[in-house]
């Protein structure tokens, strides 16, 4: 009994006594935190000036006196953006881009990835020098241009997402994931008589769901963000993407831009400055984006291994 109470004892002090941290650590801790703060704020803090011109009248945002909160609050400056038929018309081409390039692109980059990750593979180290050779070194924008006349994709839609569609970098990141692998579960597939598109499809790709997601994202950001491309191989207004619009936007030294292309409604368009309607157009053009990341967040912890291959 009183051995039982000497233990007990020792227990509460050293739970009373717990890990002492030092004068330098604790000033380490502190600086972490209002240095991330600090750096959180001045990222969002653009982003909500942005939202506050967007919803304040013209005299407020012509005056310059919105900073963090609307002054006499409208939504007018959306409705008149979102009836803009020029900017409806870049939104579905970035979208039209984003979906069909970021499916390709997934699409090609495990087709590539798959094969290069297994040892097995005959002249595995020469191939995976050759992409990483093309990532460190390009023709240049001269023959790439060049290249895109020859095959007649200038001003064509395609030309937007085709010669991105195998990013050697994302290509990499899916090859180490399934080199991660336990080899036992393509190994008892094969027992099973599975071939190797069916242990891709119906085994390797379920497991794989947080990387691919991950490089999903990052190639629907990359196109849906991309305005470059279109800047050299686009030359009708019908073809041109959102982010080349929202560059034009920016360019234009007058409102005669944001007006052009469609039947004004004269009350929005007298109640509307151009600053408001690029605010405006900004945070509509950011917001799709925006709303992916939610349903990709999930992805990004889930342990797909767990319980996978057991003893």
């Amino acid at each position: 009994m009183n051995a039982d109470n000497a233990v007990s004892g020792a227990r509460v002090k050293v739970k009373s006594r717990g890990i002492r941290t030092s004068a330098g650590e604790k000033a380490f801790t502190v600086f972490n935190y209002v240095f991330f703060v600090l750096l959180g704020l001045t990222t969002i803090f653009p982003f909500i000036n942005l939202i506050a011109k967007s919803f304040s009248s013209e005299a407020a945002v012509v005056s310059g006196i919105v900073t963090f909160w609307p002054i006499d609050f409208q939504v007018g400056t959306y409705k008149y953006v979102v009836q803009n038929s020029m900017f409806m018309n870049a939104f579905k081409v970035s979208l039209t881009v984003t979906i069909c390039g970021t499916l390709l692109s997934l699409f090609m980059t495990t087709l590539a990835a798959y094969p290069l990750s297994k040892p097995r593979l005959r002249g595995r180290k020469f191939f995976i020098l050759m992409y990483i050779f093309t990532m460190l070194f390009s023709g240049g924008l001269i023959p790439t241009y060049l290249l895109m006349q020859q095959l007649h994709l200038i001003d064509k839609l395609p030309v937007l997402f085709l010669p991105a569609m195998v990013s050697v970098y994302n290509m990499l990141i899916i090859k180490n994931y399934f080199e991660s692998l336990p080899d036992a579960l393509e190994e008892s597939a094969k027992l099973d008589g599975a071939g190797n598109l069916t242990i891709l499809w119906r085994i390797m790709l379920p497991l794989s769901l947080p990387v691919l997601a991950t490089i999903a994202l990052f190639f629907a950001v990359q196109f849906w963000n991309d305005y470059f491309a279109s800047l050299i191989y686009i030359n009708s207004a019908h073809l041109k993407p959102l982010q080349l619009y929202l560059k034009e936007l920016f360019v234009s030294s007058s409102d005669t831009f944001l007006r052009a292309g469609q039947d004004i409604n004269v009350d929005a368009a007298m109640n509307t400055s151009p600053q408001a309607i690029q605010a405006a157009s900004i945070i509509l053009a950011t917001l799709p984006i925006l709303l992916v990341y939610p349903f990709l967040q999930k992805y990004f912890v889930k342990g797909v291994l767990v319980g996978s291959v057991k003893g």
